[in-house]
């Protein structure tokens, strides 16, 4: 396991990963209606491109014959992830996604305890359940500000398959970190992983996404490209990457949690009208689960 990460370094990272993920939901809204795998494949591909200096650097940089595969499913996680998000984003409701990506981090806790790094303890639950009840909670606010209703059918089906291949990713990074198949280099695993899932999303695209719409994009849409591959993608999954070598892959997705607290203070920024005691129930259980989480001994190997 890689010393140079500290326990307390970790958590910072994974505060600024939610902020980061939170501030990409505007930024995403600015851009052009361009055809989504596609332009996923090329933030990854912006993403590995300003990662690759500093990935080229580590001795490990080059993949050995059984850190491959990993790559590999590790890619087709991410993948399985973005082309089912944006599959399900046209068959089902805001509402129902939400509440399902809200089993992510429990769902990386039980992938875990079957591989083996995550200890079954209750603690650890229990800080997830309180989360997952203060996100939806939000969830629940933010539909009755901005409308939206709660079903579950193939497209809600879909996008739980995607949260099942999410909650994978991080696990399969810690057991191939335990095992010794992945380098300690959070910039090499994060390269390698971006490429593989880019390439496997670009495939995707080409297959099913009209080519050519990508010949309608703007000036500014490629400078929000930009910003989305570099800030959005490679940092964060850096950071993702980073605080992995320290915590467990149930702590890890659970930052998550704060997205939508960061969505809702953005909304407030934007229409202070919106302000109201509907937003504090959810506010406060998830404010109190990344206290919990900080504070409790959920480390790798701790």
């Amino acid at each position: 396991m890689s010393r140079s990460v500290t326990y307390r370094g970790a958590h910072l990272g994974m505060l600024l990963w939610a902020a980061l993920v939170g501030l990409s939901f505007p930024v995403v809204g600015l851009m052009s209606e361009l055809p989504p795998l596609l332009l996923t494949a090329l933030r990854f591909a912006i993403a590995c491109a300003g990662l690759f200096v500093l990935a080229r650097r580590s001795p490990d940089f080059l993949p050995r014959g059984r850190s491959l595969p990993l790559y590999a499913l590790m890619g087709l996680c991410l993948a399985g992830f973005f082309s089912a998000m944006f599959w399900a984003a046209h068959h089902a409701t805001a509402l129902s996604m939400a509440t399902l990506f809200v089993t992510v981090p429990l769902l990386a806790f039980l992938l875990g305890l079957g591989f083996g790094v995550e200890r079954l303890a209750w603690r650890l639950p229990l800080i997830l359940g309180l989360g997952a009840a203060g996100a939806l909670g939000l969830a629940f606010a933010e539909s009755l500000v901005q409308g939206g209703r709660l079903q579950f059918g193939i497209g809600e089906a879909v996008f739980f398959l995607g949260c099942l291949s999410t909650a994978l990713y991080p696990v399969l990074s810690r057991w191939g970190l335990a095992s010794g198949r992945l380098p300690e280099s959070a910039a090499v695993r994060t390269f390698w992983s971006l490429g593989l899932g880019g390439l496997l999303v670009g495939l995707a695209g080409l297959a099913i996404e009209p080519v050519g719409r990508l010949a309608a994009m703007r000036a500014t849409d490629l400078a929000l490209l930009v910003y989305l591959g570099l800030c959005s993608s490679a940092l964060t999954f850096w950071l993702m990457q980073r605080a992995t070598a320290v915590l467990t892959p149930g702590v890890v997705t659970a930052y998550g949690y704060l997205v939508p607290f960061v969505s809702m203070l953005l909304l407030f920024l934007r229409s202070p009208q919106h302000i109201g005691w509907v937003w504090l129930p959810g506010s406060l259980m998830v404010l109190m689960a990344m206290a919990l989480l900080m504070r409790g001994d959920v480390r790798v190997g701790g």
